[in-house]
């Protein structure tokens, strides 16, 4: 694992060294192992190495072909390499080294693009062809490494995190209107936007190609639910039990010590079942508590760290949140707001004590259905179909707005329901995802946004995800849009940043696009029936694990946000709320806003979820706006650290 930085600058005869180095210090810890760079007339690379397999200085990168005409710098790993290093030998490729980066120039000098299909992982990568002078940029194929890039029109710009971009002084950055109410809507800025109006992000299975001045970006790879298995259940159940197994075997494979997440959740949890069954010795596991038992999973997870007599260890959240929250959310250049960014930062840190690489369950709740969200969006579409349209859409938002005015829990999901049930199905998953809620964002929006902003709504980024799915129900069409919106913009991005922040390589099996491909395969009857979440999971998991961890309430990994919010960070909050630069008083009106607060604080009603994002958005802008802005240059090689340190 590590981190990539890079760019072309055919206007200019000699690249600057000096520039290169910026981008790469201040991503030394996606890889604190070595660091290297390659610049020749025309274009600059940059890579920071997180070693795990060939441990050796063959493995350093920037990394030539065998031939010298492609240079690559890659951030990732791939799980099939052995296979493709052995056909490609088999060709007479002349490999120097072991690595699986050779592995990705040799496949790309052989099939150029093409080489995307038949890479399996986790990857972002750029390859520099100093022959035709040209730069290929790709990304995998659901999103697990990140890629930022900006065009000018005649040179591009490109790295593993927004701020390696941020050191270069001629990039812009103007904050984009729509992705500020994107991030409250969702927690965070859905691809291929990001918080800059200049700076993108490269979607996951898509790939860039830079010659001459031409930018072309294309999609290679996409989950269909188009084709259904003739199979039997029983049989179903036995290949993913094997293809489950077979993935996690692959992201065994390392140089260095290896241990899993453990959640004591169903995907974690049968995650390192398989671990354990395939290793010679115990498997290392680590788990995050916390003090208010509602939100504590602790003791699911010893149940699984007893019976496969697992390394287990444990930490719990007591008074940690304050001290380190500033730290934790410096790792996010952009806002960033899912509360559970703070246990997954913890858990990472308490691998990293013991482990490089860490195998996680990522995936099992996008993939196979396991939210409550989709139990309540189910019941709430069967619902739709019960009522005449002209019920719907004429007496249900009269209803619900009579409801609105009140505080009362059941009339608030009351007012939920209704106005759920007079939406189509597509804006009624964006309900369930949505953070805020249009009363909410007309309340606290300032009139000169919400002019700016025009007709803008940030639910077209579902409902364009939902209307390209190529499922045949509801279901397949929800699944679609989380594992295009959710997954990657949210789940994965916290990940990277809070393992990348303690140097530490996530790998999650069930993420391999074998395992996609054949999920996208099943019926959606066999994900979620009659109200079960992870049915065939479960079934398939069985063998593996007790019915306490099987059938338990989910949980997710949450935390204690409102408590939090009124107790540990409530003098923290307030203070970058009201007194600590002007962030949202550009985007809000803040009597409102202390209206808000003073509700929660009051516990007359809990606005955590609003507050949270209201801070993440604060302590960002704090940062990475009003800093830079009080002292130029701040994001240059010499201060660098001023401002990320």
């Amino acid at each position: 694992m590590c981190g990539i930085a890079g760019f072309t600058r055919f206007d200019q005869s000699v690249p600057s060294e000096s520039v290169l180095k910026a981008m790469g210090d201040v991503i030394q810890h996606r890889g604190p192992d070595a660091y290297g760079i390659h610049a020749e007339e025309g274009v600059g690379l940059c890579h920071r190495r997180l070693s795990i397999v060939d441990l050796s200085e063959a493995g350093n990168q920037p990394m030539k072909s065998a031939n010298g005409r492609y240079v690559i710098v890659f951030n990732g790993e791939i799980y099939n390499f052995l296979e493709l290093r052995e056909m490609l030998v088999e060709e007479g490729y002349p490999f120097q080294n072991r690595t699986d980066t050779e592995v990705i120039l040799a496949l790309y000098e052989k099939e150029g693009t093409k080489c995307l299909d038949k890479l399996n992982g986790m990857f972002a990568f750029a390859i520099w062809d100093r022959q035709e002078k040209s730069v290929f940029l790709a990304r995998d194929r659901i999103g697990k490494k990140p890629l930022y890039y900006h065009f000018d029109g005649a040179n591009l710009y490109f790295a593993s995190e927004l701020k390696s971009l941020l050191t270069i002084p001629e990039i812009p950055t103007e904050v984009r209107l729509d992705s500020v109410y994107d991030f409250f809507a969702y927690q965070y800025v859905p691809d291929p936007k990001t918080i800059f109006q200049d700076i993108y992000k490269l979607e996951p299975g898509h790939y860039l190609t830079l010659t001459g001045n031409h930018l072309l970006k294309q999609q290679y790879w996409d989950v269909t639910f188009a084709n259904h298995t003739s199979k039997s259940e029983p049989e179903l159940k036995q290949d993913l039990l094997q293809l489950l197994t077979d993935c996690t075997k692959r992201r065994m494979i390392a140089d260095v010590p290896l241990g899993a997440f453990l959640s004591g959740g169903i995907d974690s949890s049968g995650v390192v079942a398989l671990m354990a069954q395939n290793s010679d010795k115990p498997v290392k596991t680590c788990s995050i508590g916390f003090d208010e038992k509602k939100f504590n999973e602790t003791e699911f997870a010893r149940v699984i760290a007893e019976q496969y007599h697992t390394e287990h260890h444990e930490f719990t959240v007591h008074q940690n949140v304050k001290d380190n929250l500033e730290k934790i959310v410096s790792f996010f250049d952009e806002p960033f707001a899912d509360p559970s960014l703070v246990p997954t930062y913890f858990v990472s840190e308490l691998a990293r004590q013991q482990v490089t690489v860490a195998v996680a369950g990522d995936g099992g709740d996008e993939v196979f259905a396991g939210y409550e969200k989709y139990s309540i969006d189910d019941i709430e579409n069967r619902l739709r179909s019960k009522f005449p349209r002209f019920l719907r859409k004429k007496v249900f938002p009269h209803l619900a707005n009579l409801l609105a005015k009140s505080n009362n829990t059941l009339c608030r999901k009351g007012k939920t329901l209704l106005t759920s049930l007079s939406l189509e199905p597509e804006m009624g998953f964006y309900l369930s995802n949505a953070q805020i809620d249009d009363r909410q964002w007309e309340r606290l929006v300032s009139d000169d946004t919400r002019k700016q902003l025009g007709s803008y709504h940030p639910s077209k980024i579902t409902t364009d995800a939902y209307h390209r799915a190529d499922g045949e129900d509801h279901v397949a069409k929800i699944l679609y849009t989380d594992m295009k919106t959710y997954l990657p913009g949210g789940i994965l991005v916290k990940v990277d940043r809070m393992s990348m922040a303690n140097s530490l390589e996530v790998r999650a099996p069930i993420l391999d696009k074998e395992v996609l491909e054949f999920s996208g395969t099943l019926p959606s009857s066999l994900k979620f029936r009659n109200g079960e979440k992870k049915y065939i999971l479960k079934e398939t998991f069985k063998q593996l694990l007790p019915d306490e961890v099987l059938y338990r309430k989910k949980m997710g990994f949450s935390v204690p946000l409102a408590t939090w919010l009124r107790t540990e960070l409530r003098e923290l909050a307030s203070d970058y709320l009201f007194h600590k630069g002007e962030g949202i008083q550009q985007f809000f009106n803040m009597d409102e806003v202390k209206n808000m607060w003073t509700q929660h604080q009051n516990e007359k009603a809990d606005h955590s979820a609003v507050l949270w994002s209201m801070l993440m958005f604060q302590m960002w802008w704090y940062r990475y706006m009003q800093k830079r802005a009080e002292a130029p240059g701040s994001f240059t090689a010499n201060n660098v650290s001023e401002v990320t340190g």
